[in-house]
């Protein structure tokens, strides 16, 4: 890539300060108590965090099997603080702090899985001992990494995506422009495709098709999202847009900024938004190679992520001047449609077969 991060570590004294001064401008939950909590309480924690959060869509949908409900919840609080960890706090230097001590917490986490670790976890957990950073600890005590450690024993999660997440947030706190597309694939690649490969794992899926295809399908969701966001990532300082576009398409940072949507601004926006839309296309053949209750929810979050690209276009691609959304009617629509499509693909599968086939 293009761009090189600059490095803030600080020493421990000074990260253990930043610290602590960055879990005070975060909500008093979030921080990491004395004691672990128990098995329940941990998993308590992360259902209320799942169900207290706006998202596009809830964090577990109608038709996903009750079974993984926990483990979904599991799953999004680690993302969801991670995510705020890097956004919510407002200093640089803090936020690597706060990620630095979360990841203790994850290393920790595998730490104290070595009997009877999965052989997929195993592997991590060597690693981590055979390095033994300082900062590790024997087990984790943050609720949502006593809830996590179960989820991972069960589904053999290796600890790479929870990882690149965090490579991805320190990234927003070192890296603020993008020179080229590619350079915005590659944060996309710790920064959304992580999540798809944990979906993956949660449903019994580890085969690196399913995973590519997922690649696609977030990597479009996060470009989705970026270009609904223009206005507001600037205003943190973050422009996710390649500058090869703007300078290809002639629009300065100072129309971002004064949010001109100027006609030249309008078509860099139709040709991201077109873009985003063939990243979609390649993950379509996903929702036939998995079961029927997360092809439902892969094609949810598709049209949900196609909707936000419509709502741009329906806004003449002016994402400056007012930040796209679909409404509530709109996304109920979606879960219906979603829904019927899968039910019809079902009826005419049944209706081409012959009848010694359906016996």
């Amino acid at each position: 890539m293009s761009f090189v991060p600059t490095d803030n570590r600080l020493n421990f004294a000074g990260a253990d300060q930043s610290a602590t001064a960055g879990w005070q401008s975060l909500p008093p939950e979030y921080a990491i108590p004395e004691c672990a909590p128990s098995l329940e309480e941990a998993q308590q924690y992360c259902s209320r965090l799942a169900h207290s959060h706006y998202e596009n869509f809830s964090v577990v949908t109608w038709f996903l099997p009750e079974r993984l409900h926990q483990h979904f919840y599991n799953v999004y609080a680690y993302c969801r603080i991670s995510d705020d960890l890097g956004d919510e706090v407002g200093d640089a230097q803090q936020s690597l702090a706060l990620m630095d001590e979360w990841e203790a917490e994850l290393n920790a986490t595998y730490l104290s899985m070595v009997e009877p670790a999965p052989v997929d976890v195993r592997q991590d957990v060597e690693k981590l001992q055979t390095e033994s950073p300082a900062r590790n600890k024997v087990s984790p005590r943050h609720p949502v990494f006593i809830a996590l450690r179960e989820t991972i024993r069960q589904f053999h999660i290796p600890r790479a995506p929870f990882a690149d997440l965090l490579t991805a947030f320190r990234q927003d706190q070192t890296i603020t422009r993008y020179p080229t597309f590619e350079d915005v694939l590659g944060y996309c690649k710790n920064s959304a495709n992580p999540v798809g490969h944990l979906v993956l794992y949660l449903c019994g899926y580890r085969d690196a098709e399913r995973q590519q295809l997922s690649d696609y399908t977030c990597t479009a969701l996060q470009l989705a999202n970026f270009w609904q966001d223009v206005a507001v990532d600037y205003s943190k300082g973050r422009i996710y847009l390649p500058l090869e576009s703007l300078t290809k398409f002639g629009v300065t940072e100072s129309d971002i900024a004064d949010r001109r949507a100027t006609p030249q601004f309008r078509e860099m926006m139709k040709f991201e938004v077109a873009r985003a839309r063939d990243w979609f296309r390649g993950g379509l053949p996903l929702a036939d190679k998995v079961d029927k209750h997360l092809a439902i929810d892969i094609e949810l979050f598709s049209r949900g992520g196609l909707e936000i690209l419509n709502a741009i276009e329906t806004q003449r691609y002016d994402v400056l001047s007012r930040r796209p959304e679909t409404s509530k009617v709109r996304k109920l629509w979606l879960v219906a449609r979603a829904l019927t499509g899968k039910v019809l693909k079902r009826q005419n599968k049944l209706t081409t077969e012959t009848p010694r086939a359906r016996k």
